[in-house]
Order: structure tokens, then C-alpha cells, then sequence
């Protein structure tokens, strides 16, 4: 077990600020899976329930909040995690950058959503004709602070253009495998937890023209 520190301080501490403790909504990586995709075939069917968007869901998640599944999901204005799998509030902790890449305040996010909110799932998701992506691929000088995010994509760049395909739909897919992979080995807490079978994470994509999210398995 690990010992209190200065990360389960600062946890107790936002927890604090935030009112109450979590409400109880606790299920398995397995359930939270389930109850993403069944929201998300509701999207793709046209007959979304819009479920926890009311005033008194606005008023029960004021005391505190138990989202059943983290979605670290790219920024990209067409892919908005709590549309596309039929979620409202205090649903989902959604964690949104362009490509969906990840860092240290992401993956401490993360790791506050799972050891403070008791959170069993991480979903990465990537989507097709991904702007991040594509400019990653096609290389070149990029302005500002863009460099920090092609760097992060650099790995699954070189590996999608070893491959036959459409090198950009071909690394959507190997950059969500490689941050999969990436976060499932960050230690202490991801690691640990998923190990333990406490949290899963896993990957998937999401298709523009169908609104449909595809499972990623690496």
C-alpha cells in the first residue's frame, strides 16, 4: 500500500473545496463499458435519452461527483464525449486536448478521478480526420506551442507510416494503442490499479460520417 503523501493530501484537499464526498455510484470497468456504448447506440440510432440533464441532476451532483468513466478525448469541436455516448451530468470526467495525447497534468487528472472519485474506467478516444494527426504526419515547421503536441505523437507517426493504409487513419489508431499503453504504465497509481483490476482503460475511435465510437484494442 502506499503511504499518505503529498498527492492524497491535495485529493482530500480539492474534496474539501468541492462540498461533499462523491456520491455513491460505484461499478465495475466492465458495467461502465457497457452503460459508454449503450449511450453511444443510442447516438448513432437517433434516440438519445439525454439522461442526468435535469435541475434536480444539477442539484444532486452540487454536493459532489461520481462520473462512472474518464474520456480523455481530443478537442476537436465535432467530438464532445457527453453528445456522442448519451451522458449528462456528473457522468463522465472528460479531459479534452488536441489528439487526444497525454502529459503529467493529464494523467494527474486521471489519477484524481480514480483514486479520489472511485472512476473504474479510462476510455482513450481518438477520431477520424484528426487535425492534431494529420499535421503530425505531414510534418514540417508547425507555429507556437504545436511542437509540444507533435512531439507527443512522434512514436506513433513513425510506426503508421511503416504501415499500408491511409498513413492518418493509421495513426488515429496506433497513437490511441501507444497512449493506452503509456497511461496502463504510469507509475504509482494507473499502474498499480489497473493491475489490481480496480481500473481499466482502453481504447476506441470515433467516425465523423456515422457518429459511431469503434473499439481500439492494441
Amino acid at each position: 500500500m502506499r503511504s499518505i503523501g503529498v498527492f492524497s493530501i491535495l485529493v482530500f484537499s480539492l474534496g474539501a473545496l468541492a462540498g461533499a464526498a462523491a456520491l455513491p455510484r460505484p461499478v465495475t470497468p466492465e458495467k461502465a463499458l457497457s452503460m459508454l456504448m449503450a449511450g453511444n447506440e443510442r447516438y448513432v440510432a437517433g434516440h438519445t435519452l439525454h439522461p442526468d440533464q435535469s435541475k434536480a441532476r444539477q442539484l444532486e451532483v452540487e454536493a459532489g461527483q461520481a462520473p462512472f468513466a474518464v474520456v480523455l478525448g481530443c478537442a476537436d469541436s465535432r467530438v464532445p464525449p457527453e453528445l456522442i455516448f448519451d451522458q449528462g451530468l456528473g457522468d463522465l470526467f472528460v479531459i479534452r486536448v488536441a489528439g487526444n495525447v497525454t502529459g503529467d497534468e493529464i494523467t494527474a487528472s486521471m489519477e484524481y478521478a480514480v483514486e479520489h472519485l472511485g472512476t473504474s474506467l479510462i476510455v482513450v478516444l481518438g477520431h477520424e480526420k484528426c487535425g492534431a494527426v494529420t499535421a503530425s504526419v505531414k510534418g514540417g515547421e508547425v507555429p507556437g506551442h504545436l511542437p509540444s503536441i507533435v512531439g507527443h505523437m512522434r512514436p506513433a507517426v513513425e510506426e503508421a507510416k511503416a504501415m499500408a493504409g491511409d498513413a492518418v487513419s493509421n495513426c488515429v489508431r496506433v497513437n490511441v494503442q501507444h497512449v493506452v499503453r503509456e497511461l496502463s504504465h504510469s507509475e504509482p497509481i494507473l499502474k498499480e490499479m489497473v493491475e489490481s483490476g480496480k481500473v481499466k482503460i482502453v481504447g476506441a475511435r470515433y467516425d465523423l460520417h456515422t457518429g459511431k465510437v469503434i473499439p481500439v484494442e492494441d
